[in-house]
C-alpha cells in the first residue's frame, strides 16, 4: 500500500484563486483588503518569506505594505509603527515577521497588534478565544492543516488524532482546531512516554516537533492520515519531521516535504486577511476560509 499524496501546493493555488475571487467582489463594493508585513533585521530566510508574502498578496488583488526596519531598531520604534498600523483603516492585517532581534520582547510586540488585525493569530486574546471555542483569528499553519484534513477525510468527528509538538504556533492551536471538529485529541512531544505506541493509535497524525525524520514509519497506523509540518534543512535538502519514504508505505494519505503544509501557510495568511477585512466592514466571514 502506498499512501495518497496530499498536494499542498495545488491546494494552496486553488485556495488563492478562491480568495482572489472574493477580493474582486469586495473591490466592487469599494473595499480593498490590505496586509502590512513588518520585517526587523536582515535574516535571509525571513527576507525570502516576506518577498513571497508580498508577491502573493498582490496576486490575489490585495494591497501589500512592507515595512523593513534595521536590526538595531529600538523596540519603542517598532511598537510605534504597530500603533500606526493599528489605526490605519487601509490596513486590515498586520504581521510582524519572527524571529525578532534579541533585544525585543516578542510577546510584547505580538500583543501590541490589534487582535482584529492579528492575521498570524498569535495575540493572547486570539489564543484565548480559540481555546474557548469562540470566533478568533487562527494561526495560519494549523488552519492550512485543518483545511487539508477536511478535504481528505470529510468529517473529522470521532477520529483519534495525535499531535506531536506543543508549540504555541502549531501544536497547541492544531489541537484546539481538531477538538472543534470533534476529534479525540492527544498532544504529545519528544518526552512523551511510549510515543511510538501512542502514534500507532492515531487516525490523524500531525508531526510538528522540529526534528528531521523524528517520526518513524512504523509509528504510523495503517491507513492513517499523516500531516508533516516539519521543515528541516539537512545535507540531503529539506526534509520533514516524518520518515516520509517509510511512512508512505503504511499511511493512507501523507503530506510531502516540501510541497505539503508549507505552501498553505501563506495562502491561509491571505485567507485571514480577507476574513479580517470582512469583519472590519460588518460583512459575513468568507465562506470556507475559517474553522
Amino acid at each position: 500500500m502506498t499512501a495518497t499524496l496530499i498536494d499542498g501546493k495545488a491546494f494552496a493555488a486553488s485556495l488563492r484563486q478562491r480568495i482572489a475571487t472574493q477580493v474582486a467582489t469586495l473591490k466592487e463594493k469599494g473595499i480593498t483588503p490590505g496586509l502590512a508585513v513588518v520585517l526587523v533585521g536582515e535574516d535571509p530566510a525571513s527576507q525570502v518569506y516576506v518577498r513571497s508574502k508580498g508577491k502573493q498578496t498582490l496576486e490575489v488583488g490585495m494591497n501589500s505594505y512592507e515595512h523593513k526596519l534595521p536590526e538595531d531598531t529600538p523596540e519603542a520604534d517598532l511598537l510605534a509603527l504597530i500603533d500606526r498600523l493599528n489605526n490605519d483603516p487601509a490596513v486590515n492585517g498586520i504581521l510582524v515577521q519572527l524571529p525578532l532581534p534579541r533585544h525585543m520582547d516578542e510577546a510584547a510586540v505580538i500583543n501590541a497588534i490589534d487582535p482584529a488585525k492579528d492575521v498570524d493569530g498569535f495575540h493572547i486574546l486570539n489564543v484565548g478565544l480559540l481555546a474557548t471555542g469562540q470566533k478568533a483569528m487562527v494561526p495560519c499553519t494549523p488552519l492550512g492543516c485543518l483545511m487539508m484534513l477536511r478535504d481528505q477525510l470529510g468529517s473529522l468527528s470521532g477520529k483519534r488524532a495525535v499531535v506531536v509538538g506543543r508549540s504555541n504556533i502549531v501544536g497547541k492551536p492544531m489541537a484546539q482546531l481538531l477538538l472543534r471538529d470533534s476529534a479525540t485529541v492527544t498532544i504529545a512531544h519528544s518526552r512523551t512516554a511510549d510515543l511510538p505506541d501512542l502514534c500507532r493509535q492515531a487516525d490523524i497524525l500531525v508531526a510538528a516537533v522540529g526534528r528531521p525524520h523524528f517520526v518513524q514509519g512504523d509509528w504510523v497506523k495503517p491507513g492513517a492520515t499523516v500531516i508533516d509540518v516539519g521543515i528541516n534543512r539537512t545535507d540531503d535538502g529539506l526534509v520533514g519531521d516524518v520518515d516520509f519514504a517509510a511512512a508512505r508505505q503504511i499511511a493512507g494519505a501523507i503530506t510531502p516535504v516540501p510541497g505539503g503544509v508549507g505552501p498553505m501557510t501563506i495562502a491561509c495568511l491571505l485567507a485571514n486577511t480577507l476574513t479580517a477585512t470582512a469583519r472590519a466592514n460588518g460583512l459575513p466571514d468568507p465562506e470556507g476560509l475559517t474553522p
